[in-house]
């Protein structure tokens, strides 16, 4: 007969213990879906970041312009037919070179001119605000029914030669309302060697998409723009400059049009076949486009005298600059979380091996091998790991459903080797002899010399570490060691506690012994008798700790970075602006409007030029409430007094100014004035002015130099700016305010900005967004775990605590001192590790302080924000918060343990024989 079969190992410890099965499956399975899904969502933001780049980009930097002049042919404009074009076009994009996609939709071909072309002086109807007559700028484009809305009229259809006398156009709405153009206005536009093409105006369309390149990459056929007749003299004569829109069988009309007509493709890229993966390629090709193979192949596919215009690659080159600033701060946190993750799952299986300690210990005195137990746990904990991490795997993949899975599958891979590893790899070294049971307490523990170097070693890589990121800095990229450091300083941190760990003890524990309760001494004695092995849940704990401040300290500076770049832009809370006067009642009303503190008006004069020849910005404003308002913002405050004038001192009205008038200036023109009164022309009027203080900053124009008068000495009276401060200021109804008290402006109305708007728009990106919300959910990640692994230090020692007090219970403890006891037992280590990870988090963020660049995930890319500095700084909420809940944690903890242990009886933990 043979023998009866023996019940598989694997399948009677999953029976045995369902429990710690299903336990170590759901740590495996969150690990998993954590490690997986962190690169696809790197992967994710950066992808959206990149394509909000491009299309955030104004369309006319975006878009990859081919053009060429007007051929000579025997016949005029015979190359310019609407098929010819078509042919030319397919064939031009078919020479973009991948991973480059065009955005065909978006894309137009044609014919336009390249000057300003002035109107002719029969068309005195069209209209002419202050004397001067428009000019034009005339495009025959391709596909406009694709991308407009027909508002009267129709659209152009008619063809025209070159010798044609008239042609077909359409104006959008916006240009027929400035211009006073209706359907079937004629316009005649000037040719070189023939008389004015006269083109008649066949409809008013709306642009479809406005926003869309089509149109913005030629804003003025969209709208009108009003312009300035002389750049240099903000009161010269402004003229209407606008686009006329011809169809594409109308082009060869243009050949011998004046403003310089070019024959052009413009090939607008698409921002959704872009991925941040691609920025090599994209980059190669835009390379190859301005000047390799692929324009060599354009100028054979149209004419040698092609050229071709793009700013892309200088939108590619601005992304990848943010986004090298962004990754090394998030990979600080990746480290730390990480770190937490794996000790944690290290714990796991220590926490396995020694509940089985005796199991263990009898397999190896009846003879089995290592490698028989080795590998009969490898296989136990796989049978519950591997599918667990593959369930994790695919949650990760249907939660970022974009990204790449290779690395997720490595990250996925390692989780599932450190689950797999850990309980064998502990027991093997537990039991690699067999020997009885033996006491492995805290303070008896003296480490070994390959400890000791291996401790000197992880000390040189985190002194290598730090130094290396604050000589480098993040913005100059970084690598694993360098992303490392603030995990590295937490780990040597915990090595050295552990070795100190056992002094405190022993100086409490003495003084302790004297005192009648003996609760007070026996906890420290518990402390004390811990597991030697205690530096992992240490380490865990400091390392997510240091990760917590670092992170916090991180998100502290973000923050405190963009309310400074928004302060700066918009100088208080809210402010309205005009080229011309406001009404005097302006600022009284604006004062009374809900959530509005104070409203400060000032006059502003751009352009002022000074003595020494630069020209800066001239502020007349009210002495005391300039004041209060520079000492709210905190933007240059100043002294009312010092920037009062005296009595009697103003402009010349006729011959010399009357007396000095005191003045604030930025350094620059503080410098170029010099000591002593200048004389200086402000609104008309000529003023002594001396310096009396400098300023950095100032709320009326606080990136720019300035100069600070008393507006009451100031020739002019009126107000072009108003500046508002107030805790909830709104937006809608502080526009609608300024529509109405501000009256009808046709060109210049005045502007609102409020600071909150301002600050919005510099995190509209999704690289620093996402990158943020990573970055959160990181430490938020390392903090659960780091929670974790406490609950698990705290589980390993719970049979023991639970014994303890059924035995002291029958001494005579009572359940309030049971409840002390488990509580002073758990604080020494928790206090411990809550006042060394303040400190090493404070530690890391001052030594790491100097080389981490957070301007990229602070702010939007722009020259707004160019002055300002995103520093990083210790948060003293990010230290004290995270400390303050491991000790509430732990003392939480022991008091649910005491509590749920005296609902229990103790004939369960007295029972015979048990060595517990």
């Amino acid at each position: 007969m043979s023998a009866k079969a023996v019940a598989p190992w694997v399948r009677t410890r999953l029976r045995t213990a369902p429990g710690a099965a299903g336990a170590l499956a759901l740590l495996v399975l969150l690990t998993a879906f954590l490690a997986a899904a962190l690169p696809r969502g790197i992967d994710r933001y950066e992808d959206r970041g990149l394509r909000h780049a491009v299309t955030s980009a104004a369309p006319d930097n975006t878009v990859i312009r081919v053009s060429g002049p007007v051929a000579a042919t025997p016949v005029p404009g015979s190359d310019l037919t609407s098929d010819k074009m078509a042919q030319g076009y397919a064939e031009l994009l078919r020479t973009i070179p991948a991973p480059l996609r065009p955005d065909r939709g978006q894309s137009a071909y044609g014919v336009r001119t390249t000057e300003k072309i002035l109107s002719d002086a029969r068309d005195t109807w069209l209209a002419r605000p202050e004397g001067l007559p428009p000019r034009f700028f005339v495009d025959a484009r391709s596909a406009p029914g694709d991308h407009t809305r027909l508002v009267s009229g129709r659209l152009p259809a008619a063809k025209a030669a070159a010798s044609s006398p008239t042609a077909e156009a359409a104006v959008t709405k916006a240009t027929a309302d400035a211009l006073h153009i209706t359907p079937g206005s004629v316009i005649h536009v000037k040719r070189l060697m023939a008389d004015p093409l006269a083109l008649r105006i066949t409809g008013i369309v709306e642009p479809l998409r406005p926003s869309a390149t089509y149109w913005a990459a030629e804003p003025v056929l969209r709208e009108p723009e009003f312009v300035l007749s002389d750049l240099n003299d903000r009161d010269s004569p402004h003229y209407w400059y606008a686009g006329l829109l011809l169809g594409p069988d109308a082009a060869p009309a243009l050949a011998g049009a004046a403003g310089k007509p070019e024959v052009y493709t413009d090939i607008a890229p698409d921002p959704r076949a872009m991925n941040a993966r691609q920025l090599g390629g994209l980059k190669s090709a835009l390379a190859s486009l301005k000047g390799g193979p692929a324009l060599a192949d354009i100028r054979a596919a149209t004419d040698g005298g092609t050229q071709l215009m793009t700013q892309l690659d200088a939108v590619l080159t601005l992304f990848t600059s943010v986004r090298d600033s962004i990754t090394p701060v998030v990979a600080v946190a990746t480290f730390g979380t990480a770190t937490v993750a794996g000790v944690v799952l290290l714990m796991a299986g220590g926490l396995a091996a020694a509940r089985r300690t005796s199991e263990l210990a009898l397999l190896r005195a009846r003879g089995g091998s290592l490698r028989g137990i080795a590998g009969r746990l490898t296989a136990e904990t796989a049978v519950v790991a591997v599918p667990a991490a593959a369930l994790g795997l695919a949650l990760a993949v249907r939660a970022v459903p974009t990204g790449r899975i290779g690395t997720s599958l490595l990250a996925v891979a390692a989780v599932t080797a450190v689950s797999c590893l850990a309980l064998p790899v502990r027991a093997v070294l537990a039991h690699r002899t067999v020997r009885s049971a033996e006491r492995d307490d805290l303070v008896r523990v003296t480490p070994s010399r390959r400890r000791t170097v291996a401790e000197l070693t992880l000390l040189v890589l985190a002194v290598g570490a730090v130094v290396a990121l604050r000589r480098r800095s993040t913005a100059a990229g970084s690598d694993a060691l360098v992303s490392s450091a603030p995990v590295l300083v937490g780990v040597i941190a915990a090595l050295v506690l552990v070795r100190l760990y056992p002094l405190p003890l022993r100086w409490a524990a003495r003084p302790a012994a004297r005192l009648r309760s003996t609760v007070g001494f026996l906890s420290l004695a518990r402390a004390g008798r811990a597991p030697g092995g205690g530096v992992l849940p240490l380490l865990a704990l400091l390392t997510a700790l240091t990760t917590a401040a670092f992170g916090g300290s991180v998100l502290a500076g973000v923050a405190d970075a963009r309310d400074r770049a928004a302060l700066y832009t918009t100088g208080a809370d809210a402010r309205i602006d005009s080229v011309g006067p406001l009404p005097p009642a302006l600022p009284g009303r604006v004062a009374k409007a809900p959530g509005v503190s104070s409203a400060t008006p000032a006059h502003v004069e751009y352009g002022v030029e000074m003595p020494y020849g630069d020209r800066v910005a001239v502020i007349g404003a009210d002495p005391d409430s300039y004041a209060r308002l520079t000492a709210r913002t905190g933007l240059g405050s100043i002294r009312a007094d010092a920037l009062r004038a005296a009595a009697g001192s103003g402009p010349a009205t006729s011959g010399a100014p009357r007396g000095v008038l005191p003045a604030i200036a930025s350094p620059k023109v503080a410098a170029g004035l010099g000591k002593g009164p200048r004389k200086v022309r402000v609104a008309g009027y000529d003023v002594m002015v001396e310096v009396v203080a400098v300023r950095t900053r100032t709320p009326a124009v606080p990136q720019s130099d300035f100069l600070v008068l008393d507006g009451s000495a100031l020739g002019t009276k009126y107000p072009t700016t108003v500046l508002i401060t107030g805790p909830s200021v709104d937006g809608r109804a502080l526009r609608e305010l300024v529509r109405t008290a501000a009256g009808p402006h046709p060109h210049d109305p005045p502007s609102v900005q409020l600071r909150k708007d301002t600050r919005r728009q510099l995190t509209d990106s999704p690289l620093q967004t996402g990158a943020e919300d990573l970055y959160t959910a990181a430490v938020a990640a390392g903090a659960g775990f780091a929670a974790l692994a406490l609950l698990l230090s705290l589980l390993r020692g719970a049979p023991e605590r639970a014994a303890l007090l059924a035995r002291l219970r029958t001494m005579g403890l009572t359940r309030g001192q049971g409840r002390r006891l488990l509580i002073l037992e758990a604080l020494p280590q928790a206090v411990l590790a809550a006042v060394g990870g303040a400190l090493t988090g404070w530690a890391a963020t001052e030594l790491l302080a100097p080389g981490v660049d957070l301007a990229g995930l602070a702010l939007a890319a722009s020259p707004a924000t160019a002055a300002v500095t995103a520093e990083l700084r210790a948060d003293p909420l990010s230290l004290a918060l995270p400390a303050a809940c491991v000790v509430a944690l732990a003392a939480g903890v022991a008091a649910t343990q005491a509590w749920w242990t005296s609902r229990r009886g103790s004939i369960t933990e007295l029972r015979a024989g048990d060595t517990r």
